[in-house]
């Protein structure tokens, strides 16, 4: 049946977006952090993989998928779009009803970019302090051999 169909081009593999939860997960279990949850999308804002670890509460999937949603969507990372909008309020809301709720502007959700600086999707993490979860998917991201984008 698989011959009968296109293949689609993944710029993300399942295995590469394994290794960065296993290295966001390494990284919070080092630090002691909370339990954490952590989604990677690809460019498209489909999940690749989600994942929480034991204690983690339910919620923190939406909350880790919308970061990563809101970092695909302005094209910075969830904290950066977050700052840059703190003193405009009626922007978040429009940008999070027009994202139909899967937009979290605080850090967490970090762009993961190719060898070009090119987008190719995202990582977010929920958990721990907004902070720590951006640290923990930049290492995860970087473990995986992509660079971290936070800011151009």
């Amino acid at each position: 049946m698989a011959a009968n169909v296109f293949l689609a081009q993944f710029l993300i593999t399942r295995q590469q977006a394994r290794t960065m939860l296993d290295a966001t997960f390494a990284t919070a279990r080092e630090r002691d952090m909370a339990p954490l949850t952590a989604v990677v999308l690809d460019g498209g804002g489909h999940p690749i993989i989600v994942e929480r670890e034991d204690g983690c509460s339910p919620l923190r999937s939406a909350v880790a998928t919308g970061k990563a949603y809101a970092a695909l969507g302005i094209g910075v990372s969830s904290g950066t779009t977050g700052e840059r909008n703190a003193e405009r309020p009626a922007f978040l809301a429009a940008v999070a009803d027009a994202a139909q709720g899967r937009f979290i502007p605080v850090a967490g959700g970090v762009l993961i970019l190719d060898d070009e600086r090119r987008v190719i999707g995202a990582l977010g993490v929920s958990g721990a302090s907004s902070q720590e979860d951006q640290d923990a998917a930049m290492a995860g991201i970087e473990a995986a051999g992509f660079a971290a984008g936070l800011r151009p």
